[in-house]
C-alpha cells in the first residue's frame, strides 16, 4: 500500500490508537461524558480513514487523481477538528470547532463520492 492509500490508513491507525486510550481513560476515571467525542474519532478516524485508505488501494487510479489528496487533506483537517470540537460543545465552552469539523467532513464526503464517481470502474487485478 502506497500513496494517499498508505497515508490514510497511518491516520486510520493513529486514531484508533487515540480513541482506544480515551475510551481507556474514561473507563478509569468513570467519566464517560465526552463519549460522543471518542465515538466520532473512533467512527470518522479510524472507521472511515480505513475505509478511505482500502478504496484508494483497490482503485489506484482514483488514489492518482490529484483531487485524492486534497481528499486526504480535508478529513485529516475534520478529524483534528471535530473530536476535539465535540468535546469543547459538551463542555459548554464553544461548539465552532464542532460546526467547522462538521462542514469539512461534509465537503470531504462530497469530494469522496465525486472521485468514486469519476474514477474507472475496473478495480486492479492483483497477482
Amino acid at each position: 500500500m502506497n500513496g494517499v492509500a498508505r497515508a490514510f490508513l497511518l491516520v486510520a491507525i493513529l486514531a484508533g490508537l487515540c480513541g482506544m486510550v480515551w475510551g481507556i481513560q474514561m473507563s478509569a476515571s468513570h467519566d464517560h461524558t465526552l463519549s460522543p467525542a471518542h465515538g466520532h474519532l473512533n467512527l470518522l478516524g479510524w472507521v472511515s480513514c480505513s475505509i478511505f485508505a482500502f478504496y484508494y488501494h483497490l482503485v489506484p487510479d482514483a488514489a492518482e487523481n490529484p483531487l485524492a489528496r486534497v481528499h486526504f487533506g480535508l478529513v485529516v483537517a475534520a478529524v483534528i477538528l471535530l473530536a476535539p470540537g465535540v468535546a469543547l460543545a459538551i463542555q459548554g465552552k464553544t461548539e465552532l470547532l464542532a460546526k467547522l469539523g462538521s462542514v469539512i467532513m461534509q465537503v470531504s464526503m462530497l469530494l469522496f463520492g465525486w472521485i468514486v464517481l469519476k474514477a474507472p470502474r475496473r478495480v486492479a487485478a492483483r497477482a
